[in-house]
């Protein structure tokens, strides 16, 4: 049986984000910036599936192929991060000096291979300039403009929803990384942790690394977003909002309900 109990797998969690804590800053920077690549590469794949299917559940059905090569090839995801090196902390494998230094440069990696690949696609998708009306064109500016002054038309109550619907992604999406310790054959590794991501994305939830490709390129094609509407109005409480679920929801949560007991108060129990 290649199954994984809870406890085991929260246990290879908080050692595996002991590790990632006292990565060298070019190997953090390098892992996240192709981490950051794949997942723009999952969301444009994700977006061409819906437009040649009409139908959405397609995309995100095929968007988890990113998270699997992040997951597959043990990169960096500052988002998934938000919950493996929280569990690291709560079991003593790490400090919190080295969880904000992993967090920092992961965000700015991430950052840095979004936006790498939303420039080669803005040059692919627009022939370099000579084309603005294709349907991927429409529904990247659709999608980025929904996400941030979408919100900004509402207001505060805009504000408060962008914030749910970060807090609603990044549970599924730290779950995912968690699920990936749930099995020790790559085929099983792949099933558990594609579950979580699909429902994420299938429900139009707010991903930090994710809008960190989608709304510079959407900016790039034309879209009406301004540098301070991308970060005001998604990047900074979506990623606030990605790490208080990331912890308290999957990192603390699961750590409080796989704490070994210790023997003596079983026995006595």
């Amino acid at each position: 049986m290649d199954y994984v109990k809870p406890k085991e797998v929260v246990s290879s969690v908080a050692e595996a984000g002991a590790a990632k804590a006292t990565l060298p800053i070019r190997d953090i920077l390098i892992k996240a910036a192709l981490s950051g690549a794949f997942l723009g590469y999952s969301t444009t794949l994700a977006f061409t599936a819906s437009i040649q299917t009409g139908l959405d559940l397609v995309g995100a059905a095929i968007f988890p192929a990113g998270f699997v090569l992040i997951l597959l090839l043990n990169l960096e995801l500052v988002t998934g991060s938000f919950a493996m090196l929280p569990i690291s902390k709560l079991r003593q494998k790490t400090t919190v000096p080295l969880i904000a230094r992993n967090f920092f440069w992961a965000f700015v990696g991430n950052l840095i291979g979004s936006v790498f690949y939303a420039v080669l696609f803005s040059i692919y998708i627009t022939k370099f300039g000579h084309v603005d009306d294709s349907l991927l064109i429409q529904k990247i500016i659709a999608v980025a403009e929904g996400k941030t002054v979408g919100y900004q038309s509402y207001g505060s109550d805009g504000m408060i929803v962008l914030f749910v619907k970060a807090l609603l992604c990044n549970w599924m999406v730290t779950m995912g990384a968690i699920m990936a310790f749930t099995s020790q054959a790559t085929i099983g590794k792949i099933v558990a942790m594609w579950l979580p991501v699909f429902i994420f994305f299938a429900q139009g939830f707010e991903h930090a690394v994710v809008n960190m490709f989608l709304i510079p390129a959407a900016i790039m094609v034309g879209a009406d977003i301004s540098f301070g509407d991308w970060w005001l109005w998604n990047q900074i409480p979506v990623t606030i909002g990605n790490f208080i679920s990331g912890f308290l929801f999957t990192g603390l949560a699961l750590h409080i309900i796989t704490k070994q007991h210790e023997p003596e108060l079983v026995t006595n129990f």
